[in-house]
């Protein structure tokens, strides 16, 4: 079953890449208080991702904060070396890159994907979510490639 407006984020605990070394992020520590965004990518340094949609965050995290946003989080099911190494490399020091390693979180959600054909295996779908206080109160997935509804000019007018 697919995370929907209104329901609590699944507990899942993810891999985050740092300077001093591995840590792990909790949804807890990411979500449970305040508002965020959280967006979800196929693979980093895949085009669209690294072309527009992280890129799109990345330039609009004023106006995200000005509309009270406190964090927004990238996600992919890539390994957290990678996530840091495509964070580092696209400017995003204020977006905090997560690694979903194992897609546990991701199929939680009910939003993974099989992109073997591809060479990519499982993998997230393209999406963007609200969290208010660990609750989702905007869901927005791509239904078709490309972005559109989960880029971050569309999350700014649902804010």
């Amino acid at each position: 079953m697919t995370i929907k407006n209104g329901d609590p984020l699944p507990a899942a605990t993810f891999k985050h890449a740092t300077p001093e070394g591995m840590s792990e992020l909790s949804t807890d520590t990411l979500f449970k208080s305040g508002k965020s965004v959280l967006f979800a990518v196929p693979g980093a340094f895949t085009p669209t991702c690294s072309n527009q949609h992280l890129p799109g965050f990345v330039a609009n995290m004023d106006a995200l904060r000005a509309k009270g946003v406190e964090r927004v989080v990238c996600m992919a099911v890539n390994d957290p070396f990678v996530m840091k190494a495509w964070g580092e490399r696209d400017g995003s020091d204020d977006i905090i890159m997560i690694s979903d390693w194992d897609a546990s979180f991701t199929k939680a959600l009910g939003l993974d994907q099989d992109a073997s054909p591809a060479g990519l295996g499982v993998r997230s779908r393209r999406f963007a979510m609200v969290i208010e206080d660990g609750i989702v109160t905007k869901l927005s997935v791509e239904e078709e490639r490309g972005l559109n509804v989960s880029a971050a000019e569309a999350i700014l007018e649902d804010l």
